[in-house]
């Protein structure tokens, strides 16, 4: 990414942000990211498109890294939990994409349709791991789709309590809390 398009990149996700798809202009996002609108509209033809690009880019870095982490890791339980790990450390330094990405998955709009896709390649990315992890006997066998859905929005629950406590919780805490329910789950006593 270059730095104009990364400096568009940073300020129109701080722009979404506090502001929400709608509530955000081109002009705003322009300011923001210290460019002439003719330089913004020059990258990008529309709110829309700098919003998908926004999106891509936040979930390309996100893969990346989980990708990154998981692969340093020995065994299909150690990756498991590095995606956890990636997944909560994310939220905790991306608040801003975080926020986005969870106003605008629902809806019918093609953007919102887009966000799923591109939120549905990520997931493949976990079904992926779970299936290694069947496959060499670390965690029971099941419907790998509904898991790693179920492991996404569980870790994505994370998000939601980090905003209820203002980020007042320890996140190696509330990382080793989600990786143990992600991957015990809660047991009926």
């Amino acid at each position: 990414m270059n730095k104009t398009k990364d400096a568009i990149f940073k300020s129109a996700l701080s722009v979404f942000s506090k502001n929400g798809y709608d509530g955000a202009t081109m002009d705003e996002i322009a300011t923001s990211a210290k460019v002439a609108k003719g330089t913004l509209y020059y990258h990008f033809k529309s709110k829309e498109e700098i919003f998908k690009y926004v999106i891509t880019e936040g979930m390309n870095i996100i893969k990346e890294e989980m990708k990154d982490e998981a692969d340093k890791q020995s065994n299909p339980a150690s990756k498991l939990k590095a995606i956890c790990r990636v997944q909560i450390g994310m939220i905790y330094r991306n608040r801003e994409f975080i926020k986005v990405l969870m106003s605008q998955l629902w809806g019918q709009e093609s953007r919102q349709l887009e966000l799923r896709n591109v939120i549905g390649e990520y997931i493949e990315i976990i079904e992926k791991y779970l299936k290694d992890a069947m496959e060499m006997g670390y965690i029971k066998k099941g419907e790998t789709k509904f898991m790693s859905y179920t492991f996404f929005g569980l870790l994505c629950s994370g998000a939601i309590y980090d905003l209820i406590y203002d980020g007042k919780e320890n996140m190696e805490n509330l990382a080793n809390n989600l990786t143990k329910y992600v991957l015990n789950g809660i047991e009926l006593v």
